[in-house]
This record gives structure tokens, sequence and C-alpha cells, in this order.
């Protein structure tokens, strides 16, 4: 057909008209939820874990690296020095772990799996390793969060027969202003088929956030026992001189420590 003059006219309006109809469209912006990876590198001057002493009373150098997805799924690896006076045998704790995190509103939760590893680290007398594995969930609001682990292996922490071993694990964390945290932790164990060895523990930390990925710590923690056990604890190997060391690894214990995250 051959195009009339009005047709003619109208046809760079309509051109102009789609450009500038184009260029008000925006492209889709890429989405700002992305996988990251992300690690940390701390120097403290000992490893306290549930308020046991893991490196009797000296420095730890310590590490981790963690991937999480968008999606809420995590992995992760986390490492520290310790002392075979405390754990028979060993040098190094590797834990590693992976779940899922989410929230509803203001209220999260978490999904965990923990395999902890204790290299060439058993009890020799009976012949049990240190290695153990949990399950763990944990919900958090606001400033507290509370965590619940289980442990789903036969054996825990150098204690046989002892699945369905428990820990609670509850925490306040407050914001104070110009980078600095204070943390309230009140932990409670239960080991399954040894009830002598059930503890408690406690710990109140004063943080400092620096930039470029610095932190500092200083904590002082506490445990104690209803049966007394870890009074006069003995060193799971002697010393230099063969002299077996008493310790009280659950006694007060005062804590520094200077994290590097990237």
């Amino acid at each position: 057909m051959k195009p009339t003059l009005n047709t003619l006219m109208l046809a760079p309006v309509l051109a102009l008209a789609a450009a500038f109809a184009q260029a008000q469209t925006p492209e889709p912006a890429p989405s700002a939820e992305l996988a990251t990876t992300t690690g940390n590198v701390t120097l403290a001057s000992q490893y306290i874990s549930r308020g046991y002493q893991q490196t009797w009373g000296k420095p730890a150098l310590q590490g981790g690296l963690d991937y999480a997805h968008p999606s809420g799924f995590s992995i992760g690896t986390w490492g520290s020095t310790i002392s075979s006076k405390m754990i028979e045998g060993g040098s190094l704790e590797l834990d590693l772990y992976g779940g899922y995190a989410g929230s509803m509103s203001d209220i999260g939760y978490t999904a965990m799996v923990y395999y902890y590893i204790y290299p060439g680290a058993k009890i020799s007398s009976v012949n049990v390793k240190y290695d153990y594995g949990e399950l763990s969930l944990g919900v958090n609001y606001k400033i507290f969060s509370a965590k619940y682990n289980h442990t789903f292996t036969k054996d825990y922490f150098g204690f046989s027969d002892a699945r369905g071993t428990g820990y609670l694990d509850l925490n306040t964390n407050f914001d104070v202003g110009s980078g600095f945290g204070l943390q309230f932790h009140f932990g409670m164990g239960r080991v399954r088929n040894w009830p002598d060895y059930d503890w408690r523990d406690y710990k109140i930390a004063l943080t400092r956030t620096f930039s470029n990925g610095w932190m500092a710590m200083a904590a002082v923690t506490k445990g104690n026992a209803p049966s007394g056990v870890y009074d006069n604890y003995p060193a799971t190997t002697p010393n230099s001189s063969g002299v077996t060391e008493i310790s009280q690894p659950l006694k007060t214990n005062a804590v520094i420590s200077v994290t590097k995250s990237f």
C-alpha cells in the first residue's frame, strides 16, 4: 500500500515517542543478593570453650572461613590450637559446619550441623577419641539469642556412650555505641550417662569494632559443676619432669583477643 501524507508526517513522531519510552524504561537492576565468602584470624590470650580451658592458660591462634549463599544456606570451617595437657594427644581443633539461617519479621532462626575434629587426640586408657558431632537449633530476637546443641555421635569429647549430650547457650548482646558491644552469656551442659560431668558456665565480654575488619575483645569467664569433678583436674599428660600437673578448667578466667575479618 502506498503511504499517505498523514502516515509520512506521523512516522517521525511515532519513532521519537518510541525512542523516548525506551529511554525511560530502566534496565533490570542486578540482584543485590550475592553469595559471600568471608574469613577471620584471631590471636587470643587463651582459648575458652563453653567455660572450659582448652589451652592450659596459654595463647591460641584461631581462624575460620565461611561461605554463605543468598538462599540462607552456608558452610564453613574454623580451627584453633589447643593443649595436649587438656586434650590428650591433641594440638588442633578443627570444626566443620553447615546449615540454614532465615527470619520471620524480627525473629531469626538457624538449623546447623557441626562436626568437631581433634586430629590424633584420644583418651588412651579407654581408646576413645575426642571427635564428635552435634545438631544445633537456634533462635534470636533483637538483642537475645538462644541455641541448643545435641550430640548425635556415639561419643562426645572423650566420653564414651554419650549420644544425646546437650548444651544450652543463652546470650544477650548490647550495642553501647561508639563501636562498643557488651555480651552476657549463660550456658548449661549435660553429659549423657555421665551426670557428674554436667556443668554451667558464664561469660561477660566487652568488644570494640574498628575499621577495616578489626575487632578486640576482653572477657571474663567462669564455670562450675555441682559435683566438683572439675576442681583439681589432672592434666592428661605429664610435664617434661614427669609430673602430672593439676588445673581447674572451669575456674574464673580472663581472656583478651584481637580478630581480623576479611
